[in-house]
């Protein structure tokens, strides 16, 4: 029996109780009381229930409805027919390039308006301001339902933690009906090449390998980073046309039946971002065609 057989018997490569344990570290003393009571409650969002039913529910008609109304002018779909029907009973996760804030969050929106996706969203979110202000735990209940979640740090201090962020994801994807989107660069590119990507960070890579969870790479194109501007762009039909462009699930060939470690990681996330390059050439294609 193969180690991804395995996976599929017996959850996140056999060691769902391991990662769950360091996932608890999230709760460390360390953080301040404000972004522990958010993390508990945002965790507690995903428990089976009346509560995951109802932001399910309002992350398709309400935070799915806004971004669908304020892109669909502009958005081009291609390549969906590549991806097939998503697994209600299956996680899922999504690769993409990074150059806007809102890249995945264009993506999902358009899965869910269209009924194509019944999963629960995540998105990780740095921490700063969502996880260390009442404010941040409002907005993010409040217009994403709980979908920014879970915390990344950027202080060193609290560096270490970050290991405990992927293994919580790691344990979320484990179980059934969640869609994680992830960006393998890791931060946005920011030069004037879209197509030219940032070098991928081995902590999707861990994600990927330990959950087993199918992945679906995107390329999307088009989009800013000034909201005001991408909405009335949206509504006057001048701006930018937004490629979105899906691929097939990757394969990433006998890598996940490695045994887990750093380089492996780095080599899963690496042919993860490749996929998502192949795809940007697929995009530049028709961005010169339409011209």
């Amino acid at each position: 029996m193969t180690t991804s057989e395995e996976r599929k018997i017996n959850g996140v490569a056999g060691s769902a109780p391991r990662e769950a344990s360091r996932a608890d570290q999230l709760l460390s003393s360390e953080l301040p009381a404000v972004a522990r009571a958010h993390i508990r409650l945002a965790r507690k969002t995903f428990e089976p229930g009346m509560v995951d039913r109802g932001l399910r529910i309002a992350q398709k008609w309400v935070g799915a409805s806004w971004i669908d109304a304020c892109t669909r002018n502009l958005r081009r779909i291609h390549g969906f027919d590549r991806v097939g029907a998503f697994d209600p009973a299956k996680s899922y996760v999504c690769v993409a390039n990074h150059r806007s804030f809102f890249d995945l969050y264009v993506v999902t929106a358009y899965l869910v308006k269209h009924g194509l996706l019944p999963h629960r969203l995540l998105f990780p979110v740095r921490s700063t301001f969502f996880y260390e202000s009442a404010a941040g735990m409002v907005v993010n209940g409040a217009m994403s339902f709980f979908a920014m979640y879970p915390p990344l740090f950027r202080e060193r201090r609290l560096a270490h933690l970050n290991v405990a962020s992927l293994d919580e994801i790691g344990r979320l994807l484990s179980g059934p009906g969640v869609f994680v989107g992830l960006h393998p660069e890791g931060t946005r590119g920011k030069d004037d090449d879209p197509y030219a990507l940032l070098p991928a960070r081995s902590g999707v890579g861990r994600i990927i390998h330990q959950s087993g969870a199918t992945v679906i790479p995107v390329f999307i194109n088009g989009l800013g980073n000034g909201l005001a501007k991408q909405v009335a762009g949206n509504f006057t039909g001048k701006g930018e046309p937004i490629n979105v462009v899906f691929g097939a699930p990757v394969d990433f060939g006998d890598l996940r039946d490695r045994p887990a470690s750093p380089r492996v990681f780095k080599q899963v996330s690496e042919s993860s971002l490749e996929a998502v390059r192949r795809l940007g050439e697929e995009e530049r294609a028709l961005r010169a065609n339409a011209t």
